[in-house]
């Protein structure tokens, strides 16, 4: 009884695994889509005045989202201050580095700048130092205060 056992045992495990399975279908990734590559935009220019203040921004952006240009504060009863702006947009947010003169002085402080269609709207929010330059202790955190919103203009011509 015991070698009919063992024999019906074997016989068993022989046929189990020489069972034929399904193939597994394949699971292909999809194809990659196309990059969206946004072309570099030119020049844009924005500004805000009212009847004591100024503020004009003028920059561009290349197909990697980087920014560069400039950037002038003539507000009232403050100094001016211009200089230039290096960043990134990120999404519809303008994050960058302002070096500016005022009094004689190179400063180096974080701005931000929300778009809204044809317009930036400057943001605020908590600031510390670190490494020289003023930045946003939390980005999250932004305020942007529609009193002051730049509109599009046209850039005015580079004087060579």
């Amino acid at each position: 009884m015991k070698k009919v056992l063992a024999i019906t045992v074997i016989v068993l495990v022989v046929f189990v695994s020489c069972k034929r399975t399904e193939p597994v279908p394949e699971i292909a990734p999809n194809p990659p889509k196309a990059a969206e590559i946004a072309e570099p935009s030119g020049d844009q220019c924005f500004a805000f005045s009212n009847d004591s203040s100024n503020v004009e921004l003028s920059f561009n952006v290349n197909s990697h989202q980087e920014v560069n240009g400039k950037l002038t504060y003539k507000l009232y009863q403050k100094d001016k201050n211009e200089g230039t702006l290096i960043g990134n947009m990120k999404g519809d947010t303008l994050i960058a580095d302002y070096t500016f003169m005022s009094e004689g002085t190179s400063s180096v402080r974080e701005v931000a700048f929300l778009k809204r269609e044809n317009t930036f709207i400057e943001g605020y929010g908590d600031v510390a130092e670190a490494n020289g330059k003023v930045i946003f202790k939390d980005k999250k955190k932004l305020k942007f205060d529609p009193k002051m919103v730049l509109t599009k203009v046209d850039c005015k011509p580079k004087v060579e």
